[in-house]
């Protein structure tokens, strides 16, 4: 909507805003109004229509999107053609040397060359030209009919009127000449019959001289080698004006789409109706019928030739590549029954050589086929299973059923043994026992390690205790294996920070007492600790 400058707006202010947008887009309430009174298009976007800040704009408007600021020295005048100024008598300095005129120079002098000049002779000087200048805006640089004169083109209408005057006077002088001629030759017991059909034939040819003057409404004049192009001779709309247009054939909004600026209906308006009752069928059908699709295989030629190889071309030469196409369809045939002769003398004509059965021939046999009032058959004829040409009800190793008829687990298989695998041997029943019987013993194994999983033994969950940083409430320790293992873990650290001291044979052990991990804890320095410097 047009605003004239953006403010706040609570919430609700802002909501209302939008449902009256809304409700003036749908036509339930009336447009905006702008400071000359003219409704605002509810549909304008909303950066269009609203003005810029430094405009101050105090209402809703349209305006700065308008050329508001006109320039003054913008004319929409023209040259004053032919016009004249001032008629010298004698030739002036810096004149054209050739009639004698103060506004151009001998070498853009339009008059015919003289054969000695103003200058030399003095005489016949030209009236100098008024000579203009005009500062156009925008449009009146790009208006091609701007200064167009209508009254200059009157001359050219009364000529041909003139002349088709001229013409219609001719044919009625002819027309006269007959029947005068007529006339005298006959005798005179026939000249009351004569004359009555003489003069029906006058008023007949009358009309048609009449018709002939209104049979150029639709008539189109397109010139050849000019500078506007075309081609020659006329075109004619051969459309009655009676008929009704095409675009109100079928009024439904959801019928056939009609474009106004090509004029032109693809699909067919009235598809339900009979072919034999409807004029036009749409656009489409004029594309894929007649001249036009032969048209469209020639370019397809053209294309696939020049693809190929061949120096063709539809638009540069149009009469070579519908040469070469006649002559392509011409050899395709050859080729065709050239084939066709070369089969039928290698493996026969079965149709020729067999004579055909009676029956066929004549479309009679002694089968009693019986029908009820609809027109269904009731008894006579067999209804047969349609077959493909592939083998069918073929069983392999041992099989009773064919590959597919059996479906489970998105797999397909044998219906008769519940096999999945392609090329299997056929086990039967029994199979089908065994394979539910190792389905149910694996189920059940594995419902058993779940269960197993989920009870672990406490002997792990106290020797996971013994290696926590936690000691357990429970834990006994030895005083004497406790002072052992913390005089091991002091050697131990010893010879870490002393190689030299470390034996020459070491044996490892790799078992850990409940006492070696406390000494482990006791001698651990904690990096948190503020006393750590004191421990040892």
């Amino acid at each position: 909507m047009a605003t004239a400058s953006v403010a706040f707006k609570s919430r609700e202010d802002h909501r209302k805003q939008l449902e009256l947008e809304e409700a003036r887009k749908a036509g339930l309430a009336p447009a905006e109004l702008d400071e000359d009174g003219n409704e605002i298009n509810p549909h304008i976007p909303q950066y269009m229509s609203s003005a810029p800040w430094y405009l101050n704009a105090e209402k809703p408007s349209l305006k700065h999107q308008r050329k508001w600021k006109s320039d003054p020295n913008y004319t929409k005048s023209w040259y004053d053609r032919g016009a004249k100024t001032f008629q010298a008598e004698k030739y002036r300095k810096g004149a054209c040397e050739n009639c004698g005129a103060m506004t151009h120079d001998k070498k853009a002098c339009v008059e015919r060359p003289r054969k000695l000049g103003a200058k030399w002779t003095g005489k016949s000087i030209a009236a100098d030209e008024k000579i203009e200048t005009f500062e156009l805006d925008y449009d009146g640089k790009r208006d091609r009919w701007n200064g167009f004169d209508a009254a200059s083109f009157k001359h050219v209408v009364q000529r041909y009127e003139a002349r088709d005057e001229a013409r219609n006077r001719f044919l009625k002088e002819q027309q006269l000449k007959k029947l005068e001629e007529k006339n005298n030759n006959e005798s005179k017991e026939d000249e009351v019959s004569d004359d009555d059909d003489n003069d029906d034939d006058l008023k007949v040819d009358e009309a048609k001289v009449d018709e002939s003057k209104q049979m150029d409404f639709a008539k189109v004049e397109k010139r050849v080698r000019t500078t506007g192009g075309g081609s020659t001779g006329t075109v004619r709309n051969l459309r009655i004006r009676e008929d009704t247009a095409k675009y109100l054939l079928n009024l439904d909004v959801n019928s056939a789409h009609y474009d106004p600026k090509t004029r032109s209906m693809r699909e067919d308006p009235l598809p339900d109706t009979d072919p034999n009752d409807k004029f036009y069928t749409g656009d489409n059908h004029n594309r894929v019928s007649g001249q036009a699709l032969e048209f469209k295989q020639m370019n397809v030629h053209a294309w696939e030739a020049f693809d190929k190889g061949h120096d063709v071309h539809m638009q540069a030469a149009p009469s070579q590549a519908e040469l070469l196409y006649k002559n392509f369809k011409i050899n395709k045939e050859k080729l065709k029954s050239q084939t066709k002769d070369t089969i039928m003398e290698k493996y026969g004509n079965a149709a020729t050589e067999e004579v055909l059965p009676r029956e066929l021939l004549l479309g009679q046999s002694e089968k009693e086929v019986e029908y009820d009032r609809a027109g269904r058959i009731i008894k006579g004829q067999e209804t047969s299973l349609p077959k493909s040409k592939y083998e069918e009800d073929v069983y392999i190793n041992n099989h009773t059923s064919v590959w597919g008829s059996w479906w489970k687990d998105h797999q397909w298989g044998y219906k008769c043994c519940q096999q999945t695998v392609r090329n299997s041997y056929c086990t039967g029943a029994a199979g089908i026992e065994a394979a539910e019987a190792a389905s149910d013993l694996m189920r059940a194994n594995i419902a058993r390690k779940e269960a197993i999983e989920e009870a672990p033994s406490q002997a792990e969950e106290k020797r996971l205790a013994t290696w926590g940083s936690e000691v357990p409430d429970d834990l006994v320790i030895d005083q004497k294996k406790l002072a052992e293992a913390l005089q091991k873990e002091d050697e131990r650290r010893r010879e870490e920070r002393d190689e030299r001291k470390r034996k020459y044979n070491v044996k490892w052990n790799d078992e850990v007492t409940p006492e070696d991990m406390e000494a482990f804890r006791m001698k651990r320095i904690h990096h948190d600790d503020p006393m750590k410097e004191f421990l040892h």
